[in-house]
């Protein structure tokens, strides 16, 4: 008799496959002509499963929307730990700022992932909950803010508002290359990464300790 484990185990393996094969028809056939019999019979699972899961196709599309968004969450928190999670003196501020806009400008803006998160929103924004849907919603701006809050906490900045300061940092780096170049995607652009420095530089004239 199965296990409560390997009946939990089965379930997340087919909640994955369900969500792969939609992601690939979405993208393929685009929301309107992507079956649910297709994604069930792509996913090797059945229609039934595909409906007890997601209960109808757009909640379906957002389960996949979000599922990348949630992917780029982990990629920024683990880039923050890499980067930003072991500083004592302020002078190394600027080239671990640098470091982790650098990494989030490659690794994120120039994945696939990205790329995939940016296509769905933008052709199936019909489809979602709303105009400009955003899987992401504030988490990235609050890991960093968090980040933020723990120098402040350190004495390395000058924080009296930690999401604003994140919020900043983020219109002064990817938000100003997104602005001028149209994308922050570090990997094929090389003028990113003067933009993404200056940012970096005027955000610690703002809030560097005195």
């Amino acid at each position: 008799m199965p296990t409560t484990k390997t009946l939990r185990e089965g379930s997340a393996r087919k909640r994955a496959a369900i969500l792969q094969a939609a992601r690939e028809l979405f993208l393929a056939d685009g929301f309107d002509r992507s079956s649910v019999d297709a994604i069930a019979a792509r996913a090797e699972v059945s229609k039934r499963t595909v409906y007890d899961y997601f209960g109808d196709k757009h909640t379906l599309l957002q389960a996949v929307v979000d599922a990348i968004g949630q992917s780029m969450i982990t990629t920024i928190r683990q880039t923050l730990d890499d980067t930003l999670s072991e500083l004592t003196d302020a002078g190394e501020l600027e080239d671990a700022l640098v470091e982790f806009s650098m990494r989030i400008a490659t690794d994120m803006l120039g994945s696939a992932e990205y790329a995939t998160l940016q296509r769905l929103v933008r052709t199936e924004s019909g489809h979602l909950p709303h105009r400009g849907y955003n899987s992401m919603a504030d988490t990235p701006d609050e890991a960093v803010a968090e980040r933020f809050a723990a120098f402040a906490d350190a004495g390395l900045l000058d924080v009296p508002d930690a999401r604003l300061a994140a919020d900043q940092f983020i219109a002064l780096t990817f938000g100003v290359a997104l602005d001028r170049l149209g994308s922050a995607n570090a990997a094929e652009d090389p003028r990113v990464r003067p933009l993404v420095v200056e940012g970096v530089r005027t955000f610690l004239r703002a809030y560097r300790i005195r």
